[in-house]
């Protein structure tokens, strides 16, 4: 197999949400290693969101300099979409241009959905998922003008799958597939590509997890890796779903079986009972590019 080209970043100019710690932090030192400029943006909070300190990304930008690289640090909260816009200004002003976006940022509240509080399962959405629309909305100006863009957000197993304690957290993750879903559709003539990261890594929100203990090999410059290709100029990939940690890469689709047709039977609660094995036979299952095809491909299965 001919060896890959260096990927690289010159002139490119990233925004990193969450970028004081953990993932984050590995997305931008290794985005500024490779060229890019990069504006770190961080709350400095706690993993809950109380709390804020211009510390964190203050770090990764003194970290960054000192090896050779040009960043800023940004203490907006993106949560909100006068946060977000403000740090796409501060982009545009230090740098002149923006062609990254990772939405990394997030907290955690975990209890189960019973026992939360309203505030606690809306702090959590209006971060990870608001955050990263309001981003997506920020940048998305200056990267039609520039008919460029790459964008990644951050969804997480517990979002695909589920995870008892988490259902604000797996609301929210799952919220930004279907966000990047859109977004691919709506950049695609501007050169914009949308995809998103699904991580397994060890930072403060997982160490206290129970299988935190297996994570030994789940650093967040594996991840980081996964996440660079995804941002590069040559990936022309869109609407992916990556799912990356300890140096394991596996991409992750919605797919739909091929189902069964009522045809010209009544179609009542007797005939799905009738042909629930079928309904849920996952053989030949196929993923679709749009709502649209989703249809279509429903109505284009009969019943054998």
């Amino acid at each position: 197999m001919p060896a890959t080209p260096t990927l690289r970043f010159d002139q490119r100019v990233a925004i990193v949400t969450g970028a004081g710690g953990g993932l984050g932090r590995a997305h931008a030192l290794l985005l500024a290693s490779r060229g890019a400029a990069v504006v770190v943006n961080d709350l400095g909070g706690s993993v809950d969101g109380a709390g804020g300190s211009d510390a964190a990304a203050s770090q990764v930008v003194r970290e960054i300099e000192a090896a050779g690289g040009r960043a800023i640090a940004n203490f907006e909260n993106i949560a909100s979409a006068e946060g977000a816009a403000r740090l796409a200004g501060a982009a545009l002003a230090a740098f002149g241009r923006i062609d990254i976006l990772i939405n990394n940022a997030g907290i955690l509240r975990d209890k189960t959905l019973h026992k939360m509080d309203t505030a606690d399962f809306e702090a959590v959405v209006r971060v990870h998922l608001l955050g990263s629309a309001w981003c997506s909305r920020a940048v998305l100006p200056a990267m039609q003008q520039q008919q460029y863009g790459r964008i990644v957000m951050t969804t997480s197993a517990a979002g695909l799958y589920g995870n008892f304690g988490q259902s604000n957290y797996a609301a929210a993750k799952l919220g930004v597939v279907g966000l990047m879903n859109t977004l691919k559709l709506e950049g695609e003539k501007h050169g914009i590509r949308v995809n998103t990261v699904a991580p397994v890594a060890l930072t403060r929100m997982t160490e206290g997890l129970p299988f935190a203990r297996m994570l030994t090999e789940a650093t967040p410059e594996r991840v980081a890796a996964g996440v660079a290709w995804l941002v590069h100029e040559s990936c022309e990939e869109s609407g992916i779903v990556l799912a990356a940690g300890a140096g394991y890469y596996s991409a992750v689709r919605i797919v739909e079986n091929l189902g069964v047709h009522a045809g010209d039977e009544a179609a009542t609660p007797e005939f799905v009972a009738a042909n629930w094995s079928r309904i849920t036979d996952t053989a030949g299952a196929r993923p679709f590019r749009d709502a649209g095809a989703a249809l279509l491909g429903a109505f284009a299965q009969r019943q054998g």
